[in-house]
């Protein structure tokens, strides 16, 4: 009898070169730039998470890094106060705010550092793009990478065209390879659907950034593409694999879609570890149900031996530190 199939499988292939606990990486972007960011940081991996906060359209994401790299200071006339006399500004996430101006403009300073450090010893850069809209600040005529609520009348929205992408990601990718030539960059369209654009148009701007990586990858040998949107609409196709927004790809469909990732790009040693992290952080997180227990103790013991064991590679000290803690908890016998 022939076997049923359910779903259909992405066959990704398997990156030449690979990731392991030495490599630093960077990831910006959309939103799934923070949920990669996360796994890999759990897994501890060395990780400089979206630092500038969720960024969406292409040519926001390559305006920061361009700016950091120059270590430029961010567009004068682009700060705003809002309502409650917080100062943003419209090329970083409202997650960098401040009470006053000034105050804003060193935290933005002291990012784009913080960026600029880590990209010029990074192995590897992670690109999330979200969408192929973005918005236009009439008073500057400048695209921007955050619009915080500010009235509608004072941006135009634009559907990004196709060599306009490119010629601006084309523009970072040469500068990051006159700086560091052994830099893989890894790009993605996010799997989260911009349904406030309508479907329609949705998969108008996924498909233009999806030409845009294709394009890249093909004339950049340092850049490649993982398939997180394939994944999410083609493998995953139910909306059981959806949060209930039925927008955001839930937890069973994130981790799905990290263990492909980590099929295609790290290395074996590290697949290794992580299916060892995934036992002790059972362990870890292992409520006792009958309090400080002759058991218990064992447990904790054996837990400092196997976190001792791993800690050669990888630095599990606030580990140790805990599980010391909790064995001192115990009354001496």
């Amino acid at each position: 009898m022939k076997q049923l199939k359910l779903t259909t499988e992405l066959n990704v292939t398997p990156s030449e070169w690979k990731i392991n606990h030495q490599s630093k990486i960077i990831t910006i972007g959309s939103c799934f730039a923070d949920v990669l960011g996360n796994q890999l940081s759990d897994y501890k991996f060395q990780v400089l998470n979206n630092p500038f906060g969720t960024v969406f359209n292409p040519l926001a994401v390559a305006k920061l890094l361009d700016l950091s790299l120059d270590v430029k200071p961010p567009h004068p006339a682009l700060y705003h106060q809002n309502t409650d006399k917080i100062w943003l500004h419209h090329d970083f996430h409202s997650s960098l705010w401040s009470h006053n101006r000034v105050d804003l403009e060193e935290k933005l300073k002291e990012k784009q550092h913080q960026v600029n450090y880590f990209l010029r010893n990074a192995d590897v850069l992670v690109i999330t793009l979200g969408t192929a809209f973005a918005y236009r600040h009439r008073a500057t005529n400048v695209l921007v990478g955050n619009c915080h609520k500010v009235p509608a009348d004072q941006f135009v929205k634009e559907l990004l065209h196709l060599d306009q992408i490119n010629i601006g990601l084309e523009h970072l990718l040469f500068k990051l390879q006159s700086i560091k030539r052994d830099l893989r960059i890894i790009l993605t369209v996010s799997p989260v659907r911009h349904t406030k654009d309508t479907l329609i148009l949705n998969q108008v701007s996924k498909s233009t950034l999806r030409l845009v990586c294709h394009r890249l990858s093909e004339k950049f040998r340092q850049v490649e593409y993982f398939p997180s949107y394939e994944i999410m609409v083609d493998e995953l196709r139910d909306y059981r694999y959806y949060k209930p927004d039925l927008i955001h790809p839930n937890s069973v469909a994130e981790d799905y879609i990290f263990r492909t990732f980590a099929d295609a790009f790290i290395d074996k040693p590290a697949l290794d570890f992580m299916r060892e992290w995934d036992g002790v952080q059972k362990m870890l997180n292992h409520n006792p149900q009958h309090g400080l227990t002759a058991s218990q103790l064992a447990l904790l013991h054996t837990l400092r031996k196997r976190l001792g064991e791993l800690a050669g590679n990888v630095d599990l000290s606030g580990e140790l530190i805990e599980i010391n803690r909790r064995i001192d908890e115990f009354p001496a016998r």
